[in-house]
């Protein structure tokens, strides 16, 4: 008996809260449900949008494969340097995967004519557009490879580490890893190569090939 008049009176209670406040009540739902609204408003045109920039870097990509083996070819010049004024275009107005996506065909472009600080530039664009995407550090490690090539050993090393440390898995780490190594025995410090190939050996164990061309390397720096 005692619990049937608690809930009783909490119900009692409850709608008189409920009728004293209800203006206050509705206008709060009112508010949730536009909230709610809005929400699923933006989430669809969010969605819209990315799957039509991604669609749209995706015949910006299509031009490109298709002028892949010409790049260095004069006879193309003026369709190459289209493309790239296209992909730059879309590059500089969207972010995430397709801004990311442009940034690698800008940069892929320059690295087959060997303008490596263009592409180096172009790569890094790709890398913080598409920092939340698994395009983030493959950009790094390529953009790593185009500083390399310009002699900037040191920076080709923090980018290569960058890129084993990024939020996404970098499917090729063993070989950024290896990579930081092969440059370190080019700058002469041989101590952190050693370090950096025994690092493949520790973390990549399961990779007998690149466990191999470590320790090959090991051998050559202690033989020395």
């Amino acid at each position: 008996m005692k619990n049937a008049k608690e809930k009783s009176g909490f119900m009692e209670n409850f709608n008189e809260f409920v009728q004293a406040n209800r203006k206050k009540i509705f206008v709060v739902l009112g508010v949730l449900a536009a909230a709610l609204v809005g929400t699923i408003v933006f989430v669809s045109a969010r969605d819209y949008l990315n799957n039509k920039a991604i669609a749209a870097v995706e015949e910006i990509n299509l031009k490109f494969e298709n002028l892949r083996f010409f790049l260095n070819d004069d006879y193309f010049l003026n369709d190459v340097n289209a493309v790239l004024a296209e992909a730059r275009a879309f590059a500089e107005k969207n972010s995430g995967f397709a801004g990311s996506k442009a940034w690698s065909i800008i940069a892929t472009i320059y690295s087959e004519r060997k303008e490596w600080p263009q592409a180096e530039e172009a790569w890094l664009n790709s890398a913080k557009t598409g920092e939340n995407t698994y395009l983030g550090p493959i950009a790094l490690f390529n953009a790593a490879a185009a500083a390399e090539e310009q002699g900037k050993l040191e920076g080709a090393i923090e980018l290569l580490q960058q890129c084993l440390v990024h939020r996404f898995e970098f499917p090729a780490a063993p070989r950024a890893q290896f990579n930081i190594g092969r440059i370190y025995e080019q700058l002469g410090n041989y101590t952190a190569a050693v370090d950096a190939y025994r690092n493949v050996i520790i973390n990549w164990s399961n990779m007998p090939v690149w466990h191999q061309l470590a320790r090959s390397r090991i051998a050559a720096i202690e033989i020395r």
